[in-house]
């Protein structure tokens, strides 16, 4: 199996500090606040709480990757067809979305905040410009967490 080295854009195990910190708004979504524990960036994530459970406190491993093909192959962002003969990088998490980043800031002491959005469910990271290079603007991505 190739390594998923090449793929990912960013990898970081993030620990909930607070789930809906600003109350539930949708039944069928939880908004998640999270910090990282190697690079510290702090993290902001609507998911699908009908498919996926998290809770307050829990730490998962949360990863932003250009595609899901091991060997570093794009992706056509399009369509997804899960070929059931060859691993993808999707086989070893447990939650995956696929999603485009809409806006990038560049705050002062070199602090980036990256807003995604997946299919409805947003994301923002803030943290270390250093961390986050690999994430560009209008970029279409994934975000997996196990």
């Amino acid at each position: 199996m190739a390594s998923s080295a090449k793929v990912t854009l960013f990898e970081d195990i993030f620990e909930v500090t607070a789930l809906n910190p600003d109350g539930k708004k949708f039944e069928t979504v939880n908004r998640i606040a999270a910090t990282g524990t190697t690079y510290e960036c702090d993290l902001l994530l609507d998911i699908n709480c009908q498919i996926y459970s998290i809770k307050d406190g829990e730490k998962r491993t949360v990863v932003l990757a250009s595609t899901l093909n091991l060997d570093g192959t794009p992706d056509d962002h399009f369509s997804y067809t899960a070929n059931g003969s060859e691993p993808s990088l999707a086989d070893a998490y447990d939650y995956v979305m696929h999603g485009r980043v809409f806006q990038i800031d560049y705050k002062k002491d070199g602090v980036v905040v990256i807003a995604a959005s997946f299919g409805g469910l947003l994301m923002r990271l803030t943290g270390d410009q250093r961390h986050l290079s690999s994430i560009l603007p209008d970029m279409r991505l994934y975000i997996l967490i196990k």
